[in-house]
């Protein structure tokens, strides 16, 4: 029965004073937030700025659990938040918007046609055109400055003249009944593929139809590098008769040196000399970016040879020959990203910042540095007139797009894409602390309270070791290693940044070189002690530490160096042999930096802090889970942890995923890898839970 206006506004108007009545104790709690949760939600990213500010096209994508994979959908928003919709619907994968110079289409990468190749929809919405029809897949794509001409990426073979000439030599490899690989010289394989001699390579395709034009042709070098290289590593000079590109090429070198160098290459007819701009800096030289004039490139820089973890300087050069300087060379920060303000007077930035990811402005003239967003973790700045469009998340929510202030003020969020599920759901609370770690240095951590908290209980605790080992577990709503996860699942979280980690200055990050198991383990010891001590309702009896990649590692090297400490751990793709690691993984300036050198120049520095050597004292359970295309941290480490587990009578579990590398991407994947963790986790903080000590 439908109720009079009046009468119903009246009952209305009671509820809400009964259920506000209601002592907190007895309100209905929210639901957990589990990994179906986690992987439901929406994941925003690469907002792109029309021309005249007023609308931004952001990729969204979502979960397709039919298929196991997320799809993803181009969206335009206004710049105020209203007239949210979808730009593109094909279940193909569309992404990386570039806005048309006129603001009259939307350029993007899409797979619909079966391979990737760049398309153009108008923003108004309409059916996308197909502009390029290459028969290889467009890796990444930047439009000209006058929009006439595209610079896209294609993976080919160094010594063909055509892109028919790759095509076929594919086809014919594919045809071959023998499966044998050749090798002369590494990489043999990197991160989740086997080489098989193709190059990246920049190509320029004009948009109205044209041949590809290969502005690399001939050079065994790939631009943008692999694999994580894309769009932010080239770009078009103002006048559109070069590409500023970066060029990862060191002849045979290449598993072992970090030098990166930025090059123009000339483009059309009667091109010129290549010009390797920064030829005499040994380290990793990319992110060219030009200021809205044309006068000035800004790129980043790391000056030490072999490290891929120095602190990126910002460099200006007066283009095109005038003179190079670092702005801001005292900042004591590492860019991630940089964008021009419209005026070419301030470069915005985001950098790792005391367990945040913050946005920073940099006045060009002075150096001087400001924080314009310093909570939370963010991403992908844009400009938007006198405003800088960003996406946004921490400990509590995922990325939306917001905007904000050039001066800091009045940020705004324009999209809510996941507030109708995040209103469902409970979410623990974090809170940032710090503590006197190794070296009496100041280190800082995150705890977490379980979801919906109960003053008076001790809950068990969750003790995250991040990865890297120069990274961080900020203020960050991670898709692999969410923290609330576990505080949904009743746990207690604390995740430390001990030495190593980026965002408090280049000497805290350099500190771990040569101390993997020296100094890290102090702070993680120190601060899990600490939040013991401030968090009375943490059981500092009912403790499991967790780990990947380094923090693989760390739980291996906490098993035999911390063996009383916790009730089980969880080790994912972390190495047990320092020392055959090295001879096992690709990228070797990693070891050879952090060891100081290869195994043969310096084996003392691959046994001190080798967790093999120390197997024997190992007794806390565990569970060792691992991706089998993993070239980074090779399975059989995982294998070889689990054996040692096995023989020496430990409670031990192993999962391991065929088709996952270093990180574990599929959906459904996702779900096992967390249940298993969960039920892992559940089975030793029980209050009767026994002590799995290795039998005598």
């Amino acid at each position: 029965m439908r109720l009079p206006v009046f009468r119903f506004a009246l009952v209305m108007f009671c509820a809400t004073l009964a259920l506000s009545a209601v002592p907190p104790a007895l309100a209905q709690p929210a639901a957990p937030f589990t990994i179906n949760d986690l992987i439901a939600l929406e994941r925003l990213s690469e907002p792109a700025v029309s021309p005249d500010g007023a609308r931004i096209v952001f990729t969204r994508s979502s979960l397709d659990a039919a298929a196991n994979r997320r799809r993803t959908d181009l969206w335009i928003v206004n710049a105020d938040g209203s007239g949210l919709r979808q730009l593109t619907t094909d279940p193909a994968s569309d992404t990386s918007a570039v806005w048309a110079r006129d603001g009259a289409g939307v350029y993007f990468l899409s797979s619909r046609s079966g391979s990737s190749q760049v398309w153009r929809v108008p923003p108004g919405g309409g059916e996308p055109a197909q502009v390029t029809r290459l028969p290889l897949d467009v890796g990444s794509f930047v439009l000209s400055p006058d929009g006439q001409q595209l610079a896209v990426s294609l993976e080919v073979f160094v010594g063909c003249d055509t892109l028919e000439c790759t095509v076929s030599r594919l086809q014919a490899a594919e045809k071959r009944q023998a499966t044998g690989m050749v090798f002369d010289r590494l990489f043999v394989r990197h991160w989740d593929t086997w080489e098989d001699g193709r190059r990246s390579h920049i190509f320029v395709v004009p948009v109205a139809g044209g041949p590809a034009v290969d502005v690399m042709k001939g050079i065994d070098a790939d631009a943008p590098t692999k694999p994580f290289g894309g769009a932010e590593e080239f770009t078009f000079t103002p006048d559109g008769r070069g590409i500023v590109a970066t060029l990862k090429n060191v002849e045979n070198e290449e598993a072992w040196s970090t030098d990166a160098d930025l090059a123009v290459f000339p483009v059309g007819p009667g091109r010129g000399p290549i010009n390797n701009f920064t030829g005499d800096n040994a380290g990793w030289d990319t992110g060219p970016v030009f200021s809205p004039d044309g006068k000035t490139l800004a790129y980043r820089s790391m000056p030490r040879a072999g490290y891929e973890a120095d602190r990126f300087g910002i460099q200006l050069w007066t283009w095109p020959d005038g003179p190079r300087r670092e702005v801001a060379a005292d900042w004591d920060r590492s860019p991630q990203e940089l964008v021009w303000s419209p005026d070419g007077t301030t470069l915005y930035a985001t950098a790792d910042n005391l367990g945040q990811k913050s946005l920073f402005a940099i006045d060009v003239a002075t150096g001087s540095v400001r924080t314009v967003i310093k909570d939370g973790h963010v991403s992908s700045p844009a400009v938007a007139g006198n405003r800088v469009v960003v996406t946004l998340d921490h400990l509590r929510a995922p990325a939306e797009v917001y905007v904000v202030g050039a001066d800091g003020r009045d940020l705004r969020q324009v999209t809510r894409v996941n507030e109708a599920r995040l209103a469902k759901v409970a979410f623990g609370e974090p809170e940032q602390m710090t503590f006197t770690g190794a070296n009496t240095a100041t280190v800082y951590a995150w705890t977490i309270k379980p979801a919906n908290f109960t003053p008076g209980r001790r809950y068990p605790v969750a003790f995250l070791i991040h990865g890297g080992p120069q990274g961080s577990f900020s203020n960050n709503f991670h898709y692999r290693w969410n923290a609330q996860i576990y505080a949904a699942a009743g746990y207690g979280v604390v995740m430390v940044d001990f030495h190593g980690s980026t965002g408090y200055g280049q000497a805290f990050t350099d500190a771990i070189r040569d101390d993997w198991g020296g100094k890290p383990l102090q702070d993680l010891q120190k601060g899990l002690a600490a939040a013991l001590e401030k968090h009375p309702w943490m059981d500092g009896t009912r403790v499991c530490a967790l780990g990947a990649s380094y923090g693989g590692y760390m739980i291996n090297w906490i098993a035999g160096n911390w063996p009383d400490g916790f009730r089980c751990l969880v080790n994912h793709a972390g190495n047990l042999d320092e020392r055959f690691a090295y001879y096992s993984t690709e990228e070797l300036w990693f070891p050879e930096w952090e060891r100081t050198g290869t195994p043969w120049e310096r084996p003392e520095e691959y046994q001190k802090h080798n967790p093999i050597e120390h197997v024997g004292k190992w007794k806390t359970p565990m569970l060792v889970t691992h991706g089998m295309k993993d070239y980074r941290v090779l399975y059989s480490e995982g294998i070889a942890t689990f054996t040692a587990l096995q023989r020496r009578g430990i409670p031990s579990r192993l999962l391991v995923f065929p088709d996952e590398n270093h990180w574990v991407l599929k959906p459904a994947n996702s779900v096992l890898w967390h249940q298993t963790v969960l039920d892992w986790l559940a089975r030793w903080t029980k209050e009767d839970a026994a002590s799995g000590a290795a039998k005598p």
